[in-house]
C-alpha cells in the first residue's frame, strides 16, 4: 500500500528516512481513523439498543395507561348503568304508588255518587213534600186573605197599595235622612275650605264702589246757555241730538241740562261735545258735528287706553288688540249701576287670588275672569245674549278653550266639569254681591222680594215667608207637625232650586227653613 508514496518520494530525491517517517505517521492517523469508527460504531450501537429500550418501556406504559383507561371507562359505564337502574326502580315504584293513589281515588269516587243518588233520591222525596206543602200553605194563606179581605173591608191590592205608600213614605223619610248625613259631612270640610280661600282673596283685594247712572248732567255757567244750546227754532238741540244720538232734556235743573241715553259710549260723547260747547261758547250745526267727531275720537282713545289698562293691570301680554278695544267699551257700560270694566277687573283678580291657593295657573283664570262679560260690549248692537255673544267673540280673536268654558259657564246656562269655570262664577257672584256694587230701581226691588216670597209660599207645608238682607235671605217657616227635621232640609234644597230656576238675581240667595216645635204645660 505504500510503495506509490514511496516510489514519488524517492523520485522526488527525498531522503528515505523522512519517507519512513511520513509513511508511519500516515499509518498511525489511519489507525487512528479507525478506532475513532470504531468507537463511533460502537456508540451507535448503543444508542440504537438504549434507544429500543426506551420504545419498549415506552410502549409498555402506553399499553399500561391504554388498560388503566379502559378500567376507568368501564367502571364509569358499570356506575352510570347502576345509577339508572336505580333511578328506574325509583319512577317504577312511583309510578306503582300512584296507580295504588288513583285506584284507592277511583274507588272513592264510586262511592260518593252512589252517596250522591241517594241524595238526589232523598232530595227529590222532600221536594214532593215541599210541593205538597207549598199547595197547602197557599190554599191556608188564600183562606186568611180572604178572612182579612173581610175583616178590613178592602181588597188585597188596596192593601199592597196601601203597604207600598208606607213603605214609600218610609223610604223617603230614610232617603231625606241619609242625605241629609251626606250634605253635612261633605260640607263640613268643603265649606270650611271653600270659606277660608275666599276669604283671603276678598281681604287681598279691596274695590271701588261705583255710582254711574243713565243720564249725564252738564253743568252750564248761566241759565242763558240753555237758550244758546236750544237755538233757534230748536236747530241746536236737533243737530245736537242727531249727530250724537241721545235725548237732551233742558228743564228746570238750575244751570244744568240732562244727557239720556241707553247707549254709554254715546252718551259719553254728547258729555263730552256739549261740554266743549259749553266752554267755547259758539254753539251753532257746524260746530255741533265738529266737536262731536272731536268726542268721539276722544272717546275711542279712552276706550283703547282704558283696554289696555286693564289687560296690563291683570298681566295679560298677548291678548289681540282687537279684543282689547272691545275690552275697553265696558268702561261706558254698566249692569245694575255697577261699572262693567271694573267688574271685570275684580272677577279677574279674584280668580287669580284663589287660583294661587289651588294651585291653578292664575294668568289662565285671570284672563277667563277678565273676559268673561266681554258680550255686553255688543250685546246692545247684536242679537243673542251676551253670554253667548262672548263665545262667539271670544273664539273669532283665537281666545283659549278654557276661557270660552269660562265665559259660556259663568251664568250656569251650561255645566262644565272645571276648577276654571267654578273660580270665575264664584268671583263673578262676590263681585256683584258685595255690599255697595249694585243697585237697582225700587220697583224692581219691591217685585223680586215679592216673588221671591211668593215662591217659598207655594211649597207644601210651608206657613210664612219672609225675604230680608235685601234679598239675600229668604226665611221659611214650616209646620212641625207636617214636616220633620230631615224633610225640612229637603224643602230647603227644593226651594233654592226652585229660586235658582225661576228668578234672576244678583249674587247668591240663602234659604233657611224654621221647624219650631212648641210644648206648653201649666202649673197649679
Amino acid at each position: 500500500m505504500w510503495e506509490w508514496p514511496h516510489l514519488l518520494l524517492v523520485g522526488a530525491g527525498i531522503p528515505a528516512l523522512a519517507i519512513t517517517a511520513f509513511i508511519v505517521g500516515w499509518l498511525l492517523a489511519k489507525r487512528i481513523d479507525q478506532a475513532k469508527i470504531g468507537d463511533a460504531e460502537e456508540v451507535a450501537r448503543r444508542l440504537v439498543e438504549g434507544g429500543r429500550a426506551e420504545a419498549k418501556n415506552i410502549r409498555q406504559a402506553v399499553d399500561i395507561e391504554i388498560k388503566t383507561s379502559r378500567l376507568d371507562f368501564e367502571e364509569e359505564l358499570r356506575r352510570e348503568a347502576d345509577k339508572k337502574r336505580g333511578e328506574s326502580l325509583k319512577n317504577e315504584v312511583r309510578l306503582n304508588e300512584r296507580e295504588a293513589k288513583l285506584d284507592q281515588r277511583a274507588e272513592d269516587l264510586d262511592s260518593r255518587n252512589g252517596d250522591l243518588n241517594k241524595r238526589h233520591e232523598s232530595l227529590d222525596a222532600r221536594s214532593d213534600t215541599i210541593d205538597e206543602r207549598s199547595d197547602e200553605i197557599e190554599s191556608v194563606i188564600a183562606q186568611q186573605n180572604e178572612r182579612l179581605e173581610t175583616i178590613a173591608g178592602m181588597t188585597s191590592e188596596d192593601a199592597r197599595d196601601l203597604l207600598i205608600a208606607n213603605m214609600e213614605t218610609r223610604a223617603r223619610k230614610d232617603g231625606a235622612h241619609k242625605a241629609k248625613d251626606i250634605r253635612d259631612k261633605a260640607t263640613r270640610d268643603a265649606e270650611r275650605e271653600a270659606r277660608e280661600i275666599v276669604g283671603q282673596a276678598i281681604q287681598r283685594f279691596a274695590g271701588e264702589h261705583t255710582t254711574e247712572t243713565t243720564v249725564s248732567v252738564v253743568q252750564l255757567p248761566n241759565e242763558e246757555m240753555k237758550g244758546r244750546i236750544i237755538g233757534r227754532e230748536g236747530r241746536n238741540i236737533r243737530a245736537f241730538e242727531m249727530a250724537t244720538g241721545v235725548d237732551v232734556i233742558v228743564d228746570d235743573t238750575p244751570e244744568a241740562v240732562i244727557l239720556s241715553g241707553f247707549d254709554c259710549v254715546r252718551r259719553e260723547v254728547a258729555r263730552i261735545a256739549m261740554q266743549k260747547l259749553v266752554d267755547d261758547g259758539r254753539i251753532h250745526p257746524g260746530r255741533i258735528e265738529e266737536l262731536v267727531e272731536r268726542a268721539q275720537k276722544e272717546v275711542e282713545d279712552e276706550i283703547q287706553r282704558a283696554g289696555e289698562e286693564a289687560v296690563y293691570d291683570l298681566g295679560i301680554h298677548d291678548m289681540h288688540p282687537a279684543l282689547v278695544k272691545i275690552l275697553g267699551k265696558l268702561k261706558y257700560r254698566t249692569s245694575f249701576g255697577q261699572n262693567v270694566l271694573q267688574h271685570a277687573r275684580e272677577v279677574g283678580i279674584l280668580t287669580g287670588l284663589m287660583a294661587e291657593q289651588l294651585g291653578i295657573d292664575p294668568a289662565m283664570c285671570r284672563r277667563a275672569g277678565l273676559l268673561h262679560d266681554i258680550g255686553k260690549a255688543i250685546d246692545r248692537e247684536n242679537e243673542g245674549t251676551h253670554v253667548e255673544l262672548g263665545v262667539d267673540l271670544a273664539r273669532k280673536y283665537g281666545e283659549p278653550e278654557d276661557v270660552l268654558a269660562a265665559i259660556a259657564t259663568h251664568h250656569d246656562d251650561i255645566v262644565v266639569d272645571s276648577m276654571l269655570c267654578v273660580l270665575v262664577h264664584a268671583s263673578d257672584a262676590i263681585s256683584s254681591a258685595r255690599p255697595g256694587a249694585r243697585r237697582e230701581t225700587i220697583e224692581g226691588y219691591v217685585k223680586r222680594l215679592e216673588r221671591l216670597e211668593s215662591i217659598a209660599q207655594a211649597f207644601d207645608g210651608v206657613e210664612k215667608t219672609f225675604a230680608i238682607q235685601a234679598g239675600r235671605e229668604v226665611r221659611v217657616m214650616v209646620s212641625s207637625e207636617r214636616l220633620d227635621d230631615s224633610e225640612a232640609e229637603q224643602l230647603a234644597m227644593d226651594i233654592a232650586e226652585k229660586i235658582q230656576a225661576d228668578m234672576e238675581y244678583p249674587g247668591q240667595i240663602k234659604v233657611v227653613v224654621i221647624r219650631e216645635t212648641r210644648k206648653v204645660a201649666y202649673a197649679k
